[in-house]
């Protein structure tokens, strides 16, 4: 079924205020677009402008706000437009987002993440098999559209041929690929490559230490680790018991329809597909071996002239996870005769190029005002109004009701704007270097770990995530009178549990000075 076949969401009350509201919010690369325009009228208005900011050693700062219409800054513009404002910004995060991307496509492009949702799918035993889903749900958020468009449909199937209503399996599938998006076993994904490195852009372009809370060196790609590995296991907990506390007590017993000639076998692995996992298992020990040498070898720890330990393989782990992921879909698509020739892997890697063309348009946009906001000074301004604000209220000095402020104020933003990257663009460069301005306590990595638990617990409740409709019409194949509000209905007790119980470990993490990552 192709997404532009499915019927788009649509129900009453306030899930059409939702879907109404949402649809008339500008795409985020034309609000950057007007962010741009704004930018160059307000410093027109109030360039000259003073004001001063505490440092880390009690003295005043003062700065003023450039006049960005002047020529010498319009020049500035102009000079810094397309390499330090776009492709060099923050040392070059867009061509290290591109990379991890090169080894995800050939992986996905060779079918093995397809084929390893069916393996494991097929071959569970009924018991686990909510949590299973839960767990490969969470596990396909490095697969794109894998956990979408194979896993849910298929727990549809699994139910189905268990003589179980298929909406309980879709709901969990559901909830650990939609509601569980941030959480993983498996360092630097996609996903905390694109929140790490920006994270570090919005800090740093403001002045704010890209450090964790006791002054070490924050690593963008695996600083939340620790933090989405126990997450995890915490979540597919959760929602297996959501599952069967709330779920199966209400589907089992409700009737449902079987497509006319639906095959329950529709998901089964081809003897292709087995021969593909065998040697992507031997690719990944071999991939896994020669990442060992290397870090052994060349890329062992050593200490520089400063006297300081430096470690080439963490610095360089977006290469060797690219290389893992590269080599595994290479064995796999050799061996299942999807990659003929080496020809056959470029054209996988330039066909996930192909899906980056967004991505492309809203960083040169993105990049360009956060250069601006920063040399402007209009970005520390706003950062001083905001913590001013907050300091007036009596927040700075207790950080976990920040914390709480912050998750709370991105859940009701999501339901309104889609997109994790494009949201973490509007409200990073804004929220991270104000959020430490009010408490040093509120680190890069904190208020980066926060968005994630907000913006991924109420994916499942808002008609304006990505696949919504897509869902929709998968369930319709078993009750075609289901609207997109039942969805929802159906998916809060999963969302308020993931919210609440997620942000309670985000604050247990930050109470007990818990690492978040390395």
């Amino acid at each position: 079924m192709s997404t532009s076949e499915v019927a788009q969401p649509s129900s009453g009350g306030i899930i059409a205020f939702i879907e109404k509201a949402g649809k008339k919010i500008p795409d985020p690369i034309i609000i950057f677009m007007w962010f741009l325009v704004f930018v160059f009228a307000l410093t027109a208005l109030i360039g000259g402008l003073t004001f001063e900011t505490q440092s880390a050693d009690g003295s005043a700062i003062t700065h003023t706000i450039k006049n960005m219409t002047e020529a010498e800054h319009v020049r500035w513009v102009f000079d810094n437009a397309l390499l330090n404002n776009w492709l060099g910004f923050g040392g070059g995060v867009l061509g290290v987002i591109l990379i991890v991307m090169l080894g995800v496509g050939v992986a996905e492009s060779s079918g093995l993440f397809n084929a390893l949702i069916k393996k494991i799918g097929t071959r569970l035993n009924e018991k686990f098999l909510a949590p299973a889903l839960i767990f490969l749900g969470i596990m396909s958020s490095i697969a794109t559209d894998a956990g979408y468009l194979i896993l849910i449909p298929l727990a549809g199937l699994l139910y189905a041929g268990l003589g179980k209503n298929p909406m309980i399996g879709m709901a969990a599938a559901f909830a650990g690929v939609s509601a569980g998006f941030s959480a993983n076993l498996i360092p630097a994904t996609p996903v905390d490559v694109i929140i790490g490195l920006n994270a570090q852009i919005f800090a740093e372009s403001q002045g704010i230490p890209f450090q964790a809370a006791d002054g070490s060196a924050l690593t963008p790609a695996t600083m939340h680790y620790y933090f989405i590995f126990v997450s995890t296991f915490m979540l597919v907990g959760l929602g297996a018991w959501v599952t069967k506390k709330f779920i199966e007590p209400k589907f089992k017993d409700m009737p449902y329809d079987l497509p006319e000639g639906m095959d329950l076998s529709d998901f089964s692995v081809t003897e292709d597909e087995k021969k593909g996992l065998r040697a992507a298992f031997w690719g990944l020990l071999a991939s896994i071996g020669v990442v060992v040498l290397l870090a052994l070898g060349p890329l062992a720890p050593y200490e520089n002239d400063a006297g300081k330990t430096v470690t080439p393989y963490l610095n360089n782990v977006i290469l060797l996870i690219t290389f893992i992921f590269t080599s595994v879909g290479a064995a796999f698509g050799v061996a299942t005769g999807k990659f003929k020739s080496l020809m056959d892997v470029v054209k996988a890697m330039v066909a996930q190029m192909n899906t980056m063309g967004y991505i492309l348009v809203l960083t040169f946009f993105c990049y360009n005002f956060l250069g601006i906001l920063g040399y402007s000074g209009l970005g520390t301004y706003i950062t001083y109004l905001g913590a001013s604000g907050l300091s007036a209220m009596g927040l700075q000095d207790s950080p976990i009701m920040l914390i709480i402020g912050f998750v709370l104020t991105t859940a009701l933003i999501n339901l309104f704007v889609g997109g994790l990257t494009s949201k973490w663009m509007l409200l990073g460069p804004i929220f991270v270097p104000m959020l430490y301005a009010v408490n040093p306590a509120m680190t890069p990595e904190l208020v980066a770990a926060a968005y994630r638990v907000a913006d991924s617990s109420t994916n499942i409740i808002t008609p304006m995530m990505t696949y919504a409709g897509v869902i929709l019409a998968f369930m319709r194949k078993y009750n075609k009178n289901l609207s997109f509000g039942d969805v929802i209905t159906m998916m809060i007790p999963y969302s308020l549990t993931f919210l609440v119980f997620w942000t309670g470990l985000l604050i247990a993490f930050f109470t007990f000075n818990i690492p978040f990552g390395f």
